[in-house]
């Protein structure tokens, strides 16, 4: 059995990358070098001062353009605007468990269970973490881990159906392999 990606609707607007400032080639900034040239020091300063706010939202475009290929079913794709904006905020518990979800739905079990694992270590309280925690467990073959993972799901989120039934999944997996166990 594998369990696989939920296609969730995003709000947030996509914004195209000719939009950052100081991405090469733009026109205003090369307009700018040829009528005042600045010295080493003001342009490093600047780059600190504007790195952060830059980096945050090229990161959050770069996610945004995953989500769309991800919604349509160009799994590859997205893990390939998601690794880029995860290089450049890998502290985002939203991106790690978008990543494991699609790696389940590409049939990698190991990448997924590493990027879930790290999805809760950022958000310990967001119960969906914990879902895709659970399913890449029992992509795995871990159905003991994944009960623990779905029972914190259920904890912080008691009327998640997801939750429920995965446990369910999870626990018929434990009595088939006790069930078979014991007779062999």
């Amino acid at each position: 059995m594998k369990l696989t990606w939920k296609n969730k609707n995003t709000t947030s607007k996509k914004r195209p990358v000719a939009q950052f400032s100081n991405l090469p080639f733009d026109e205003e900034e090369e307009e700018e070098h040829l009528h005042h040239h600045k010295t080493d020091e003001e342009l490093k300063k600047e780059d600190d001062n504007q790195e952060p706010c830059d980096s945050k939202r090229l990161s959050q475009s770069f996610q945004a353009q995953g989500n769309k290929l991800a919604e349509d079913g160009k799994f590859r794709e997205a893990l390939g605007k998601w690794e880029a904006a995860l290089n450049l905020m890998p502290e985002n518990a939203v991106l790690h468990e978008q990543k494991a979800q699609v790696l389940l739905e590409v049939g990698d079990a190991w990448n997924a269970l590493k990027a879930a694992i790290r999805a809760t270590e950022l958000e310990p309280s967001w119960a969906e973490a914990w879902i895709t925690l659970g399913r890449a467990q029992l992509n795995f073959g871990e159905p003991d881990s994944a009960m623990e993972s779905f029972d914190k799901a259920l904890a912080m989120k008691p009327d998640s159906e997801e939750a429920r039934y995965d446990r369910q999944t999870a626990l018929h997996l434990l009595q088939h392999r006790n069930l078979f166990g014991e007779a062999g």
